[in-house]
């Protein structure tokens, strides 16, 4: 595995994270197709919030303090226990913004790290290796849920004219 590359991917995809968010209205921002879904808001801030506790915090706990316990984290709760709905588009932007930039910072400062230094689970073992691996992986997930949401979002929006002409989702 090459950190160079990978560090390149999660920079890049960063940028196009950032640009899936603009150009959109309040109420876009805010829509879900339905009540179990995310917002693109939401993803957004599920995105801040795993690359402070997750990625970037696991990584380094996997390198450096691999026998102390794991860092419980709840993605899933904090969609709602933190109102990432409700919270600002340009605040939420520059949160990730900076937390990106300083975790390709911090990935760079990384000399030599052992990719396969590990955790175990009763699942199996994670190694450094999987989890930037994982990293770069995560932010592939959300980009694609993001422009399905903008799909949705322009199909929606679009009423009473239709998007079927461009194709089927």
């Amino acid at each position: 595995m090459e950190k160079q590359e990978m560090i390149t991917q999660l920079d890049v995809q960063g940028q196009a994270i950032l640009i899936l968010m603009r150009g959109l209205t309040e109420e876009a921002l805010r829509w879900k197709p339905n009540t179990s879904s995310w917002s693109m808001l939401e993803v957004l801030n599920h995105l801040v919030d795993e690359e402070i506790y997750d990625f970037r915090a696991h990584l380094e706990h996997i390198l450096h303090t691999p026998n102390q316990p794991w860092p419980e984290i709840d993605p899933q709760g904090w969609v709602t226990q933190k109102q990432y709905n409700q919270r600002l588009l340009d605040e939420s932007l520059a949160n990730f913004g900076s937390e990106r930039k300083a975790s390709i910072t911090w990935l760079k400062t990384l000399s030599e790290p052992n990719w396969e230094s590990s955790v175990e689970f009763s699942w199996g073992n994670l190694s450094a290796g999987d989890m930037l691996a994982s990293w770069v992986a995560h932010d592939l997930l959300h980009l694609r849920q993001l422009i399905e949401l903008r799909y949705q979002l322009r199909d929606n929006f679009s009423q009473p004219f239709s998007v079927t002409y461009a194709g089927k989702w």
